[in-house]
């Protein structure tokens, strides 16, 4: 199931050697009615980690689900004009009846459009004005930024009627926030149920508008990225089925067990923690945020057997002293979202299982496909070169220059993709569309731009660095990747990112790199760490940039690092240390 290529009329295309049929289904009658799917009416789909008696079974969530679309319907309208039109906002912590909410707004014909708990009422009344959303459904601890925002917004007093506290114990409820910020009677009824629409044409499958979420925003203003039935059935089960290739089974011979982390915002908390694991008949375990000791106290009180996290996560797992035992039960960990440098995926790999080969194998994705773009073949276990792993099954890729030509194998380039997982485009943004996607007349071909820069080798695919990120020094190129994943090497370094600054104030033509470190200034400091990477890069790689000393990287809640902010840092006049 390696990558393998292949020179067409159209260009130098690569592909996955394998390939799975995508069922014509709708994303909740895959999960709940299909043989494809292997939990039963009574597997444990959800639970919440700090409580596991609060729990719920497919059977208890296909209830929740169908009352949780009659009572959207009934009193908002929702999905009553045709699906894919109403739009429902979701700011949440995580718990474990999050996803009755999420399944119920598809059910009933509307679009989920999740929003990071972490947003500023600015930050999300620009996106409940960008999404032009209906509702907006949220927690009790983010109850007063979500009423600011949508008093922002132009919503009235208190919401105006629009917003929605959820229940997070073990009662399923749905109270409107009242004018004077009390909260009203509860709308869920469970003797009042909406039956979900089962879709089975393939054409309706792919036209469909189901979901949205924002894209993360590192490098300016996020976008809406538009989610199809196709696009969230073809990542469940292409990712499941070459999971299941790799068991041998529809299960693995361990109970598949997860402990949801990251933010509902994000794809990896859509993707995998709302349906990949059901659709393989695993458990989700649900943390509200992200806490480092209850992060490793979970692990070990649930047994966790697979997860997938971002590099900012195994840093703290390699280089922390509290990490003992809690991984023991561990049987695959993932890593995406961000680059792993191959030192730290060495680093991180021998700190968990027990007795057994965990390699963390790492997966490269957008939001804009849905989660994976690739997967690591069955069998490979041990790969710790760096890559991302293969192509996934049913995807294509090209690697072009920058006047978009292809370039010879082995070469780098930015890596241009199509297959079932990627997106419909961005939600009325016709430029970011025009910028993204290429349309040509000779077909239709339609590939989306990924701006990452990349080359395939040995059937594997390398990210070098986003191609906006690249530096450009003297003429040749400089990834910051390669630089912040040999920093993180060095035993003192906490944390690292590398942007590109003016050469010099009156030459913008030319960058050098400066690095921002994390690091206790007791034990290392700027000379010792230029010497640390002039012992180890090659002269065009230098920090001649300088070194910044911070107290902490700035990231999105996703794990990538915000090289917008550190850009703005730099515009600045921060002083070079």
């Amino acid at each position: 199931m390696t990558t393998v290529v292949e020179k067409t009329p159209r260009g130098v295309i690569y592909r996955a050697a394998k390939s799975f049929p995508v069922p014509d289904l709708d994303i909740l009658s895959l999960l709940f009615d299909s043989e494809h799917s292997a939990a039963t009416p009574e597997s444990v789909i959800h639970s919440a980690a700090d409580d596991p008696s609060l729990q719920l079974n497919v059977s208890r969530a296909r209830t929740l689900t169908q009352a949780t679309s009659a009572a959207l319907r009934r009193h908002f309208n929702i999905g009553a004009g045709g699906p894919g039109r109403d739009i429902v906002s979701v700011v949440s912590l995580g718990h474990y009846l999050l996803p009755v909410l999420c399944y119920g707004i598809i059910g009933a014909g509307g679009v989920l459009s999740a929003a990071s708990a972490a947003s500023t009422p600015r930050e999300l009344a620009r996106q409940l004005l960008s999404s032009e959303s209906k509702i907006l459904c949220c927690v009790e601890a983010v109850k007063d930024v979500a009423v600011k925002a949508v008093e922002e917004a132009g919503w009235g007093r208190g919401g105006g009627g629009r917003v929605l506290v959820m229940g997070e114990g073990r009662e399923w409820t749905l109270k409107v926030v009242q004018a004077d910020g009390s909260l009203g009677r509860n709308l869920i009824d469970e003797n009042d149920l909406l039956p979900w629409q089962t879709i089975t044409d393939r054409k309706t499958l792919a036209d469909s508008f189901v979901i949205m979420i924002y894209s993360s925003g590192t490098t300016g203003l996020p976008k809406g990225v538009k989610f199809s039935h196709r696009n969230l059935v073809a990542q469940a089960s292409i990712a499941g089925d070459s999971l299941r290739q790799s068991w041998g089974g529809p299960k693995p011979a361990w109970e598949y067990r997860t402990l949801a982390h990251l933010p509902m915002a994000h794809i990896a908390g859509i993707q995998g923690y709302l349906i990949n694991p059901f659709y393989v008949g695993g458990t989700t375990y649900w943390m509200p945020r992200f806490d480092w000791h209850k992060f490793l106290q979970y692990n070990k009180q649930h047994k966790i057997t697979i997860f997938f996290t971002p590099p900012p996560i195994y840093l703290m797992i390699a280089k922390s002293p509290d990490v003992t035992d809690q991984f023991a039960s561990l049987e695959m960990a993932v890593s995406g979202a961000a680059p792993l440098g191959k030192e730290l995926q060495r680093a991180a790999s021998r700190k968990l299982g027990t007795g057994k080969n965990v390699y963390i194998s790492q997966t490269w994705g957008l939001s804009e496909t849905c989660g994976s773009s690739t997967l690591m073949p069955p069998g490979v276990d041990d790969d710790d070169t760096g890559s991302v792993s293969a192509l996934m099954p049913n995807m294509e890729a090209r690697i072009v220059d920058d006047n978009g030509r292809d370039v010879e194998p082995g070469h780098e380039g930015e890596v241009l993709l199509r297959g079932p997982v990627v997106c419909n485009g961005y939600y009325k943004n016709e430029a970011a569309d025009r910028a993204s996607f290429t349309n040509a007349d000779d077909g239709g071909d339609r590939w989306f731009h990924t701006g990452d820069v990349a080359h395939v080798r040995g059937g594997l695919v390398y990210i070098v660095d986003r191609k906006k990120e690249l530096i450009k020094y003297k003429g040749l190129q400089v990834a910051p990747a390669e630089l912040e994943a040999l920093l993180l090497t060095h035993p003192a370094v906490l944390d690292a990112a590398v942007i590109g600054v003016p050469a010099a104030e009156w030459d913008e033509t030319s960058e050098v790199p400066r690095a921002y470190i994390v690091a206790d200034r007791n034990k290392i400091d700027a000379d010792a760490i230029k010497d640390f990477v002039k012992r180890n890069a090659a002269n065009h790689k230098q920090l001649r940039g300088g070194v910044v000393f911070l107290d902490a990287i700035p990231k999105s809640p996703s794990g990538k690092i915000l090289k917008k902010d550190l850009k703005a840092l730099a515009s600045r006049g921060q002083s070079k240390l």
